[in-house]
């Protein structure tokens, strides 16, 4: 079947349609893993959006339940250059086409995915639809036309939790798991092992912004017991569990939009320590009095470079994000830690007075590399120091 990506600015690619039937639209942007789409998927930090995968084949290892970061896969569409049909992997239980029209989400495959990313590279992210229904470009690129734009939009209530839970209170969803070797005796197995977990020595309120799965298991795994509450939470109510710490998840949409939540941060500050990753560095960065501005093609990969401004280390990142924080907007009494060396934005924060600190990547490289897995132990000595 015939499918059609048609862009705000009158830009369009045809290719042929997979996943559902349909039409959606929503704000296009690339993401350039080489792996984890799956993860991509399942994000709820791409609330509202299309997404290009720029690898070539897409789906050659299926999809899988123990890969999932949520639910449910978020993103509106899917666009690829080439659908592997046959999937090749032991753990697969689904194909990527059929997955998608279980949940209803369109595909795009057989367009030009390096002219696509270099577009959106020259000009910025923009609105856009996949329609399989509509018959002519021109229609389609008015029903992008007309969708709503990503700034302003508030996506994380779409996302949060509606009720407060504890994480993996058996201790046995975060455990790590791996192949081991012969010689190595771990519960499991043929088909793998699971590595048992540590004591938690830290309980810790996390706000669920649109939070990842594999971020509650690093924060598990690095000895905290975490509950996690509705994005709307009270910061008295938070503060009333008497926790060791606070943790601001990632999410999608724009943080200016959330100002009911950067109140209830900026309650925070001084009084517990508090630790923010993606969209939580951002809202963190409001509550603070800074402002964040709209990236103009955002940076979502597994692989961008961050330096540590006090160190000097680089470290390869794995993120998701199309806002910034605006350095010059941020008060005397916080510091820019870390930069991204594409573009020189802001990618961590500490308050110079508070036991406050903030990454604008993923930590928990899901997916991506495993370099700045080491800020869920910062965290911890955060928590440590500040007793």
């Amino acid at each position: 079947m015939k499918a059609i990506l048609a862009l705000e600015d009158g830009r369009y690619f045809e290719g042929t349609s997979f996943g559902a039937p349909g039409t959606r639209t929503g704000e296009i942007c690339f993401n350039t893993s080489m792996c984890g789409y799956q993860e991509v998927l399942t994000d709820p930090s791409y609330r509202g959006q299309i997404v290009a995968m720029t690898y070539p084949m897409i789906g050659n290892y299926g999809i899988n339940t123990l890969d999932d970061e949520s639910n449910e896969p978020h993103v509106r569409g899917f666009v690829i250059e080439e659908l592997c049909d046959v999937p090749s992997n032991w753990r697969s239980t689904q194909s990527l086409d059929a997955y998608l029209k279980q949940h209803n989400i369109p595909g795009i495959q057989g367009i030009d995915t390096r002219a696509l990313t270099k577009h959106l590279r020259t000009l910025g992210a923009m609105r856009s639809v996949i329609t399989s229904e509509v018959a002519t470009v021109e229609e389609a690129v008015k029903l992008a036309q007309e969708s709503a734009p990503m700034s302003g939009s508030d996506f994380v209530k779409e996302v949060s939790t509606k009720s407060i839970y504890t994480w993996d209170p058996e201790s046995e969803l975060s455990r790590q798991w791996d192949i081991p070797s012969p010689s190595q005796n771990r519960e499991g197995g043929p088909e793998g092992a699971f590595h048992p977990l540590g004591e938690a020595r830290h309980h810790i309120v996390a706000y669920d912004f649109g939070m990842k799965r594999n971020i509650l298991r690093g924060l598990r795994q690095s000895g905290f017991h975490v509950t996690v509450v509705p994005a709307h939470t009270p910061a008295s109510e938070v503060l009333a569990r008497n926790p060791d710490g606070v943790f601001l998840s990632n999410g999608p949409g724009d943080p200016a939009a959330l100002g009911y939540i950067h109140q209830e941060v900026k309650s925070l500050i001084g009084k517990t320590p508090v630790f923010g990753i993606c969209l939580g560095h951002q809202i963190l960065g409001h509550a603070y009095g800074g402002k964040t501005f709209k990236l103009k093609f955002g940076h979502r990969g597994g692989n961008q470079p961050v330096k540590d401004l006090r160190t000097g280390k680089v470290s390869i990142t794995s993120q998701n994000h199309g806002f910034a924080i605006d350095p010059g907007s941020l008060p005397s009494n916080v510091e820019v830690t870390h930069i991204n060396l594409n573009d020189g934005t802001v990618e961590g924060m500490r308050h110079r007075e508070a036991p406050v600190m903030s990454v604008q990547y993923h930590p928990e490289a899901a997916p991506g590399p495993n370099d700045a897995k080491y800020f869920f132990d910062e965290f911890a000595k955060l928590i440590d120091n500040a007793d």
